[in-house]
C-alpha cells in the first residue's frame, strides 16, 4: 500500500516539475531573449525539461523493478 502512495506521489511530482522548472542554459536564454519571441522561449524551455526528465524516469523504473525483485 505504501508503494502505491509513493508511486502516486512521484508521478504527481514529475507531472508538476516541468511547470516549475526553468532549465534553460545561459546561452539559450540570451539568444531567445534577444529575439523577443515568448512562444519560442517557452517551447525550448519545455523541451529541455522533458529531455532532462526521461533519464530520471528510466532510473526510477529500474530501481523499482530491482526493489520488487529483492523483496520477493
Amino acid at each position: 500500500m505504501k508503494v502505491r502512495y509513493a508511486i502516486l506521489l512521484l508521478t504527481l511530482v514529475f507531472l508538476l516539475v516541468p511547470e516549475l522548472a526553468q532549465a534553460q542554459c545561459a546561452m539559450c536564454r540570451a539568444v531567445l531573449e534577444s529575439e523577443g519571441s515568448e512562444a519560442a522561449a517557452k517551447g525550448i524551455n519545455n523541451g529541455i525539461v522533458y529531455l532532462m526528465a526521461v533519464p530520471y524516469l528510466l532510473v526510477a523504473g529500474l530501481f523499482f523493478f530491482i526493489y520488487r525483485k529483492m523483496k520477493s
